[in-house]
């Protein structure tokens, strides 16, 4: 049963829904990291990189997702930190100078 499955108190998830919620999350964490890393260094001569609108909407939620990063138990949401430091990748360098500011200020 994959820790990375939330399951409310009371209710009991087939293992099978909870394997496959898991699975669903990281294959689109997964292509989210292709869609990331196949965008290459924009030079003069080329077009700006493609866009990836997903992150683009996740831009202003930054200190949202560090909060939340912080607050919850790493083993659990996993998929949370790996979105969190993709937006970082995505976003460099103001981005990720941002993202990781905002940890190490919100940190405790």
């Amino acid at each position: 049963m994959p820790a990375s499955v939330i399951t409310p108190p009371g209710l009991a998830v087939h293992d099978g829904v909870r394997d496959a919620c898991d699975r669903v999350v990281q294959l689109l964490l997964l292509h989210l990291q292709k869609l990331v890393f196949s965008r290459g260094a924009p030079s003069l001569a080329e077009a700006p990189p493609r866009a990836v609108p997903f992150l683009d909407a996740l831009r202003p939620h930054v200190r949202e997702l560090c909060v939340e990063t912080l607050r919850l138990e790493r083993k659990r949401f996993l998929w949370q930190h790996q979105l969190l430091a993709l937006l970082a990748v995505y976003s460099a360098p103001a981005g990720a100078a941002d993202a990781l500011v905002c940890l190490l200020t919100l940190a405790r």
